[in-house]
């Protein structure tokens, strides 16, 4: 009984390790892709239906659907652990992997940009400098009229 005790208050330690990569998953997400607060709140509710559908996973899988106040402690106590000791690592690791690994998509963006649009931006320059030109000629015209 107690070794059964044992075996769930360290798989709910687990469960809390993995709440807490799944958290630092979305602050990594966050680092890398500024989001604006719509998709904030969106990512937290996500993470928050991705946790608790965990934490019942477990409960029924490994208790069966039993409650007991030590399981909540083993996923504090692992969520704690994690966050206080692995969490930093984990997040300073994984962001510079994933800006390594944007390098080469954003220097091709900025060619693939520059081949595209810079174009019409150019066009889109000269139009708007042509009708600039005509505004000024047409109001001095109307000035010249006026007088």
């Amino acid at each position: 009984m107690v070794s059964n005790q044992v075996y769930l208050f360290l798989v709910f330690i687990v469960n809390g390790v993995l709440i807490g990569l799944l958290f630092d998953f979305f602050r990594i997400a966050r680092k890398v892709i500024p989001t604006n607060d719509f998709v904030t709140y969106i990512e937290d509710v996500l993470f928050w239906i991705l946790a608790g559908s965990t934490v019942l996973y477990s409960i029924f899988i490994f208790n069966n659907g039993e409650l007991r106040l030590f399981m909540f402690l083993g996923i504090i106590l692992g969520a704690f652990t994690y966050m206080v000791f692995i969490s930093s690592y984990i997040i300073k690791i994984n962001v510079k992997i994933i800006n390594i690994l944007i390098i080469p998509f954003k220097t091709i963006f900025k060619i693939l940009h520059k081949i595209f649009f810079r174009p019409f931006t150019v066009i889109f320059i000269n139009i708007r400098k042509s009708f600039t030109k005509f505004g000024i000629k047409l109001r001095k015209q109307k000035n010249i009229v006026k007088n």
